[in-house]
């Protein structure tokens, strides 16, 4: 079945997926290690972790243009 997609229809179904995923979740974490303390060979890290929120409209209009290019890759 994939071998018979084409590019567009692959970037629609990916789009689709990140679209609801943004939707499910609203957003996503990062995780940065951070230097806490830094003196001669002495090093104290961190992991800080970031939450970075999607509004849902951006979530919505990525799976609305993913079934958008859906559609269009598969009428070719």
């Amino acid at each position: 079945m994939l071998a018979d997609m084409n590019g567009q229809s692959i970037v629609g179904i990916i789009m689709i997926v990140a679209g609801a995923a943004l939707l499910a979740y609203g957003g996503f974490t990062t995780t940065e290690r951070e230097n806490i303390i830094d003196v001669g060979p002495l090093k104290v890290q961190a992991d800080v972790k970031e939450r970075h929120r999607v509004p849902p409209a951006l979530s919505w209009a990525l799976l609305g243009g993913g079934v958008v290019v859906l559609v269009l890759g598969m009428k070719k």
